[in-house]
């Protein structure tokens, strides 16, 4: 029960929202949310780190005659996006207390049902669910966008809508096929993915019309477009840049993580023959996608796009990762899943909170903020150096053990996507500079009373404080002790990578009662 309380209490907090008196949304929803969060750090105590067994399982029939259950579970690999998506939701209310002023009780009440949707992703364990809360996630941020959005934001709504839709129907075809697949191999129809893991599917080398090769560019699609992986990735900027920063950082930090771990979960275990014999074909469009995202954000006139198209690059670092497909490389990119959340996050809310003091994104028009504005330059500086991966942050744990792992077998990709370190630091740096140092800009110096409200001696409020110090914490605490949180994932990253196209798992079943262990031995192809 605790994951489906853990999945649900968002759409509970929805409804209480909805009859709040007004003056008292914001704070009744950020109680509510810090709630949840601290409810989630459960999953803590009731998780063993040396099993690699989907655990806290609970499954209940839906549509017994096709094999539909409600299957939820939590394994190493969902572990902290789960705490990740928790840890965000109070954080962005806090950030967006003074900026959202218009029907700030829809926007709550987007924001709970968005928080149920992406836990319910990442905890499904049976496919058609999976595609359920997957699809279902769209709405919220439909709305977020379209409602609280910038001047764009119906061309970016119905952009990010249409790509990411037109990408879930092949997956929905291909949940379809191996449901009935499952009913031919063993007799009765199935969506739960651990039945899938031990299908037979047909595969030849060197085939393009093979079924495992078309099941995989189904779900593939799907994946690549919510990374977004180049070139599938133009719905991505247009979505940030219109988006309020609340919708920029659950989307940089959460959402796009569902396309990655949709790899993690489904493509790589389900497809291991189609997955090594095109692998290169997804390591080619990650590099091509650090480069361009890199040397795209370096022209970029508006501060909040550099960030979108520098998590364009970044994502290129998870996509590699995973396909090198080894120890380090498969380590690193889950590790980079959480940096990326942890860092970009920050940056949106940082540069979020310049623009509402400013009323400007243009970097031309920025210069010596850091001497109106000294506390914000300092926590820029610190989550910039994140984002390059500056030895003793978080980012550079994950960095590291991608390219290090991808220099053990894919020497040539490794070599390529280093360049986009380099790039990385060259545009970042370049930004800060422009904004914070030199001279003062006519735009810092007509604001400057702005940037401090009245009778405060730092130019930073407490909400603010308050919201950017576990980001500042986590920089530092990731990167200085990365062991204290890749130990909860070391067991099944491990058990994944040396799986070869043979995928076992164990599901621990919870009730209230007791906990009971159901071994199920899910031989693969």
């Amino acid at each position: 029960m605790f994951l489906s309380t853990l999945i649900f209490m968002p759409f509970v907090f929805a409804l209480i929202v909805l009859f709040v008196p007004s003056k008292y949304i914001r704070s009744v929803s950020f109680g509510l949310a810090l709630g949840h969060f601290f409810y989630s750090l459960n999953l803590l105590r009731f998780f063993d780190s040396s099993s690699h067994a989907i655990q806290l399982a609970q499954k209940i029939p839906w549509l017994p005659s096709l094999g539909i259950t409600y299957f939820v579970g939590v394994d190493g690999i969902s572990f902290w996006l789960v705490l990740l998506s928790t840890f965000l939701t109070p954080i962005v209310i806090l950030a967006s207390w003074e900026s959202i002023k218009e029907n700030v009780r829809g926007f709550h009440i987007s924001l709970f049902a968005l928080t149920s949707f992406m836990l319910g992703s990442f905890l499904a364990i049976d496919g058609v669910l999976f595609y359920v809360f997957f699809e279902a996630s769209l709405i919220p941020m439909y709305f977020i966008i379209g409602i609280w959005g910038g001047q764009r934001r119906l061309y970016a709504t119905v952009k990010f809508f249409i790509y990411t839709m037109l990408g879930s129907l092949f997956m929905l075809l291909a949940i379809i096929y191996l449901m009935k697949l499952t009913q031919v191999q063993f007799g009765q129809m199935s969506a739960s993915i651990l039945d899938w893991y031990k299908l037979e599917i047909p595969f030849v080398a060197g085939e393009f019309i093979n079924t495992q090769t078309l099941l995989m560019i189904a779900f593939s699609l799907a994946f690549a477009i919510k990374v977004p992986l180049f070139p599938l990735h133009t719905w991505l900027p247009d979505a940030h840049v219109e988006a309020p920063t609340s919708g920029s950082v659950v989307l940089a930090a959460v959402m796009l993580k569902m396309g990655t771990y949709g790899f993690l979960r489904f493509v790589i275990p389900l497809f291991p023959g189609a997955v090594d014999y095109w692998s290169w074909v997804f390591l080619l469009l990650a590099v091509v996608g650090i480069i361009y995202g890199a040397l795209v954000a370096m022209v970029q006139p508006d501060v909040k796009k550099l960030v979108a198209y520098s998590s364009v690059s970044h994502m290129g670092y998870i996509v590699l990762g995973l396909f090198v497909f080894n120890n380090y490389s498969v380590t690193g990119a889950l590790y980079q899943m959480l940096n990326h959340g942890i860092s970009t996050g920050a940056l949106f809310l940082l540069v979020g909170l310049i623009y509402e003091r400013t009323h400007s994104r243009e970097i031309s028009k920025y210069g010596g903020l850091a001497s109106a504005a000294p506390w914000i330059g300092i926590c820029f500086l610190i989550v910039t150096f994140s984002s390059i991966a500056v030895p003793m942050t978080n980012g550079f744990v994950g960095e590291f053990l991608i390219l290090l792992g991808s220099f053990s077998t894919k020497k040539p990709f490794a070599v390529a996507a280093s360049t986009g370190v380099v790039l990385g630091a060259a545009y970042m740096l370049w930004m800060t500079k422009k904004v914070f140092f030199g001279v003062e800009s006519d735009l810092v110096k007509s604001e400057k009373l702005h940037l401090k409200e009245k009778g405060e001696k730092f130019d930073l409020r407490w909400r603010e404080v308050a919201y950017l110090t576990p980001f500042l914490g986590l920089i530092f605490w990731m990167g200085i002790f990365p062991g204290h949180f890749l130990s909860y994932s070391t067991a099944s990253l491990q058990h994944l990578t040396q799986s070869k196209g043979h995928y076992e798992l164990q599901v621990l079943f919870a009730s209230e009662n007791d906990s009971k262990v159901v071994e199920n031995n899910y031989q693969g192809k």
